[in-house]
């Protein structure tokens, strides 16, 4: 077995000091209910329902699983009065801060800001009358709301693209900086920015210029990203590589699958970083011919297993297909398995804790003792009672 090990998040058991922490790009902090973004706030992962906005349960139950996931922002869709109508409702029951996606009706803006909702996301572009943008700016202002200004390669103003011949990202970024002057001119300043792209190169470079010409927290994201695995590797290209330079506040992986997916993979984009230390990290070995084990199929049912669990202390888990090199390769996991042929053993802290565990309760045993480490590690994170 290679000293090289392969794993969910693209981060290796190998022996090495932790990479220092990447700088971050210094931008003004907001608050979207009671989540901070920007500044020193941590990087967030946001998704968006596909229910039907009016139906206030399947709305709260999907916020649910994806709250459940590790979701920090959920957007919902408003494109009918009766899912305006509806967000009084969600706003007050969800766990979660909800922003509203409006287009087109600014009316509907105004709804969700009587309706409580702890965010708005406009494309000023597409709201037709600029009065009526700068009446929601106030509007957001007087009740502490704040607005992310949604630019898109598929929604720019005709204007911009007859200068620039496509929607390029200085289309992108110009039409962004005019959108944030309209509510600057209302003393508003409590936004954020996306300038999405489908085209990740594009992408990449329309959210460089824009880190240089404001201080606005940015939302980064690949639209139109598609399903999986393309869809999750474009994502990851995308947001990972601006993550790795110090930019970017907030994350949305937008996938044509469950959105509970988009958070599974933003969350991996995190971890891989150290950006996030929420929840499980499971790491995994490549194989390799001295393997007796099937590897993949036996991470598939650790991770599953985990999954069911909920755990979320912030363990590493390594899966490894060797008794020979495992338990040096899983030295720099809080616990893990070395599999061999019939048997396997427990890793715990870097040393060998059972020996000849039988191939069938290889999983059980690694579950329970991930469940009794995360349930020490609640104990020890609570405050004392004096």
């Amino acid at each position: 077995m290679d000293a090289q090990t392969i794993s969910v998040e693209a981060v290796g058991a190998t022996s090495r000091a932790p990479a220092p922490p990447i700088p971050r790009r210094k931008s003004r902090k907001i608050r979207l209910g009671w989540v901070e973004v920007g500044g020193d706030a941590p990087v967030r992962v946001q998704s968006m329902t596909t229910t039907k906005t009016a139906d206030v349960n399947a709305t709260l139950q999907q916020m649910a699983s994806l709250v459940a996931a590790g979701v920090d922002i959920v957007r919902v869709a408003v494109p009918h009065w009766e899912d305006a109508q509806a967000l009084a409702q969600i706003a007050s029951h969800a766990t979660v801060p909800v922003v509203a996606d409006i287009h087109f009706q600014w009316k509907y803006a105004m709804a969700a800001l009587e309706a409580g909702v702890h965010g708005l996301r406009i494309n000023p572009g597409n709201i037709k009358y600029q009065d009526k943008v700068r009446l929601i700016a106030r509007e957001a202002k007087d009740r502490g709301v704040p607005i992310r200004i949604g630019v898109n390669a598929g929604s720019l103003e005709k204007g911009l693209l007859a200068k620039h011949g496509r929607p390029t990202p200085e289309a992108l970024v110009e039409s962004a900086l005019s959108e944030i002057r309209i509510l600057e001119d209302e003393d508003f300043a409590d936004i954020k920015i996306s300038v999405k792209h489908s085209n990740v190169r594009e992408m990449i470079e329309a959210y460089r210029m824009l880190a240089e010409r404001c201080d606005y927290p940015l939302h980064l994201g690949v639209t139109e990203a598609g399903p999986m695995p393309a869809g999750g590797v474009k994502s990851a290209v995308g947001i990972g590589t601006l993550l790795a330079e110090g930019i970017g506040d907030t994350i949305r992986v937008s996938l044509t699958d469950d959105p509970v997916e988009e958070v599974k993979v933003g969350t991996w984009i995190l971890q891989s970083l150290g950006l996030k230390k929420r929840g499980l990290d499971l790491v995994a070995c490549p194989s390799c011919g001295r393997a007796e084990v099937d590897v993949l199929g036996l991470t598939k049912q650790v991770n599953e297993a985990l999954e069911k669990k909920g755990l979320k202390a912030p363990i590493r888990v390594a899966v490894m297909g060797c008794v020979v090199k495992g338990p040096g390769e899983a030295r720099e996991a809080d616990l893990g398995i070395a599999a061999g042929k019939g048997y396997g053993q427990l890793i715990v802290g870097g040393e060998v804790q059972q020996n000849r565990i039988p191939e069938e309760k290889i999983v059980e045993v690694l579950v329970a003792e991930a469940e009794k480490m995360a349930a020490e590690r609640a104990a020890e994170a609570e405050p004392a009672v004096t």
